[in-house]
């Protein structure tokens, strides 16, 4: 059987996504198609829209990897998958290799990656690996199964930068941007028993954060990163929490929250980077070797983990509503152009009906 999508096509790096109607690539034997519902719209996005950072895949390319949709049809094999809402995971491992056989899926050299390794969700339609798919048929009957669209991306990342870290109960989380994935991370941690302190460089954004009972919350905007740790470090002495149990995020992908990141370490801490910048950023890793402290990388989250992500939302445990908006995915080029230019406070959860 043939499939159409309509789909928002990347044809040209810095040039506007064109709207085309066109053939959907046919199905493999383990792949299945999905009704695109809603997709979210990511920093990656943005890096590939505008040529700073290459795909995987020859252009033209659809963009788009944080997708809840219907799957409609495809491999026999997944045929009772057929008319189930599902997540389709940003990071799909090959589930064979050395990597994925050793837990470490999320750095499968093989994975596919919508809008990256495949075609993504900024269409009406998508094909991907059925194996990979996560059922959302037990969320809540009151849940607007739109918003679990940034669950793809931007709350499994942060859990699995959470995971990565070691952060135990009584432990203090030093989350370093509010927006997006930092907020995210930041809930996580609280859910898991962590004392939470965020930063960032916007009033606005930490205002709306106060409503979530974090612990403290830091404006750095134009602050010493030293005077910075200062007063975090102090915080944590308040809180009886020694450098052993330092779990530092640096979730705002600038040079400037790297480099706090990195000042924030102390005696046995422990560091991970989820954001992403092309910006070098100069560091003294002799630092590592005086506090014996230990920095990780980390990339999007393995398939296993996804039940545990849900859990948290549906429990209530971790909210999506304040960090999203709703929009039509037609104005998908006005809604690039406002990231570009920091004009979107939450993540867009786009409509490719509308």
């Amino acid at each position: 059987m043939g499939w159409n999508t309509e789909a928002w096509v990347l044809e040209e790096a810095k040039q506007p996504l064109v709207r085309r109607t066109r053939p959907l690539a046919e199905p493999g034997p383990g792949d299945v198609v999905v009704e695109v519902e809603a997709c979210g719209l990511c920093h990656t996005d943005l890096g590939f829209a505008d040529g700073s950072v290459a795909p995987k895949k020859p252009l033209p390319l659809v963009l788009g990897h944080e997708v809840v949709g219907v799957v409609r049809g495809g491999a026999e094999r997944w045929s009772a998958l057929v008319g189930q809402r599902v997540l389709v995971p940003a990071v799909m491992p090959c589930g064979d290799c050395a990597f994925c056989r050793a837990g470490r899926g999320n750095a499968c050299l093989a994975q596919k990656m919508p809008g990256n390794d495949i075609d993504g969700g900024f269409a009406t339609h998508l094909v991907a690996p059925g194996a990979s798919l996560v059922s959302l048929a037990s969320a809540p009957a009151g849940l607007a199964t739109d918003s679990l669209s940034v669950v793809a991306d931007a709350v499994s990342t942060a859990y699995q930068a959470v995971r990565r870290s070691g952060l135990a109960a009584g432990d203090v989380a030093f989350v370093i941007g509010g927006g997006g994935v930092g907020g995210f991370t930041a809930q996580i941690a609280k859910a898991l028993g962590a004392r939470t302190v965020v930063c960032d460089v916007h009033d606005e954004r930490l205002q709306g954060l106060g409503a979530l009972g974090f612990d403290h919350l830091c404006n750095v905007k134009g602050r010493d990163a030293k005077d910075v740790r200062k007063e975090l470090h102090g915080k944590a002495k308040e809180w009886g929490v020694p450098g052993l149990g330092y779990r530092i995020f640096e979730c705002s992908g600038t040079a400037p929250g790297q480099t706090l990141g990195f000042t924030l370490l102390s005696s046995g801490a422990t560091m991970v980077v989820v954001g992403f910048t092309r910006e070098p950023v100069s560091v003294r890793l002799s630092n590592l070797m005086a506090f014996d402290a230990t920095v990780h990388g980390t990339w999007g989250c393995p398939l296993e983990a996804y039940p545990a992500v849900l859990e948290l939302i549906y429990a209530g445990k971790v909210v999506l509503e304040p960090f999203i908006e709703r929009a039509p995915m037609s104005g998908l080029n006005d809604h690039l152009r406002a990231l570009a230019e920091h004009r979107l406070a939450r993540r867009l959860v786009m409509d490719p009906r509308r």
